[in-house]
């Protein structure tokens, strides 16, 4: 066990929560009637995703720049990020009269980069580089050398994590009864070290479980490794947990104060951003719903239990909508994709829509793929179920009436040439 030179303390954290107690709103614990009925428990949201910038970020960002030192706060900050760190960081350099210099990956989303702009307004400026986070971090701090400025890192930072671990005070100044099981999402690991911290002292009984999408497992990777390891590829879906690496202030508290670490697939986190604002009127980000997310695989662990599920953020674009909707029902095995030839006959389509799909599916995506060949050539063939169940019906239908050249969603790099 490696010798850890410092910790954050509960005295320290309280001391954050001081500093925080004027700029950050005290986020509702609410219990939620619809995953505690369907999970059998009695679940509560932190509604981080309520902050002002819509995400708990701003806690660990004001924090650090509240501890530097006037001569530092004149030199400016700079800072790398995805987008909720970054209206964190933006938001503190303008109630502090603070220039910043903001960091941020090309595929970071509209409404992220608006809201970033508008938090900071005249007190900062946004630089948008390279792919990932990891991209616009190299660059961050390279640009930190160049002007002396100071970086404002997103998690793996002492006074961040102690600003991020104020949530966790909030928890449990606000829940009525112990809280058996504590869901937080992961990216750098900021979050969870902060909770972890918090929870050791004043309820260690509480189980905390780490949650990160299946696509950028940097946390659980390390755990596998026992130190922080460097993910060559990532998806960058759930942007706001897509990091190539976690902390190595993280990896170290959350190495030993984590019950475990969940994975959970894209599409499982798009059912979940669906159920939560269609039932609950809970606009989440990707990251924001992966606790939520990782519920259905401890069914059987949290029933009749007291479960916490932390929502970090709702900054979700509404231009993501249909790809989100698309993950889920190909996710939920709702939604089929196919290449089919079309016998070179007449009638051969109207055939196609009723001797071959079943009362209820319904075709949602139909391109030939030669434009000179309608009613004769192949064409991509997208069809949404009711049912799972029709599936294998509508498979067999295909087969036997001559349809079926190949099917796609087995195929993702084909169904995404062609779609």
């Amino acid at each position: 066990m490696k010798t850890k030179t410092y910790l954050p303390t509960l005295e320290s954290i309280k001391e954050a929560a001081q500093r925080l107690s004027n700029v950050v709103t005290k986020t509702p614990l609410q219990h939620n009637r619809t995953t505690s009925s369907q999970y059998n428990a009695n679940i509560s949201f932190k509604r981080e995703d309520l902050q002002q910038v819509r995400s708990y970020k701003i806690r660990g960002a004001y924090n650090k720049m509240a501890t530097l030192t006037k001569s530092e706060l004149e030199k400016g900050v700079v800072c790398a990020s995805a987008g909720n760190h970054a209206q964190g960081v933006a938001l503190a350099c303008n109630k502090m009269k603070v220039s910043g210099t903001i960091f941020m990956p090309v595929p970071t989303p509209g409404q992220k980069l608006e809201q970033v702009k508008m938090f900071g307004g005249e007190y900062i400026n946004v630089v948008l580089f390279g792919d990932t986070f990891d991209d616009a971090k190299e660059a961050a701090l390279s640009f930190c050398n160049e002007k002396g400025a100071v970086f404002i890192h997103p998690f793996d930072d002492f006074s961040i994590i102690e600003g991020q671990a104020t949530v966790a005070l909030e928890i449990l100044e606000q829940a009525t009864q112990p809280i058996d099981y504590l869901f937080v999402p992961v990216g750098g690991g900021g979050l969870a070290a902060g909770v972890c911290m918090v929870f050791q002292v004043l309820s260690p009984k509480t189980k905390i479980i780490g949650v990160e999408p299946v696509g950028a497992a940097s946390m659980k990777q390390a755990m596998a490794n026992n130190k922080p390891v460097h993910l060559d590829k990532i998806s960058r879906f759930v942007d706001g947990a897509a990091v190539q690496k976690v902390g190595n202030l993280t990896f170290d508290i959350c190495h030993d104060a984590l019950y475990d670490i969940a994975t959970v697939d894209e599409g499982r986190i798009c059912e979940v951003i669906l159920s939560l604002y269609n039932k609950d009127a809970i606009v989440a980000e990707p990251a924001g719903a992966l606790s939520v997310s990782a519920l259905a695989t401890y069914m059987e662990e949290i029933k009749d239990k007291n479960v916490v599920c932390v929502i970090s953020g709702s900054n979700n674009d509404i231009t993501r909508m249909e790809e989100i909707k698309e993950k889920a029902l190909l996710y939920a095995g709702l939604k089929h994709y196919y290449l089919v030839k079309f016998p070179q006959r007449p009638g051969a389509l109207k055939e196609f829509v009723i001797n071959v799909l079943g009362p209820e599916d319904d075709i949602t995506y139909f391109e030939y793929l030669k434009k000179n060949s309608k009613e004769k050539g192949t064409a991509v063939v997208g069809i949404e179920l009711k049912s799972r169940n029709d599936f294998e019906i509508l498979n067999a239908n295909m087969r036997q009436k001559g349809f079926l050249v190949e099917y796609l969603n087995d195929q993702p790099i084909l169904l995404n040439l062609l779609i």
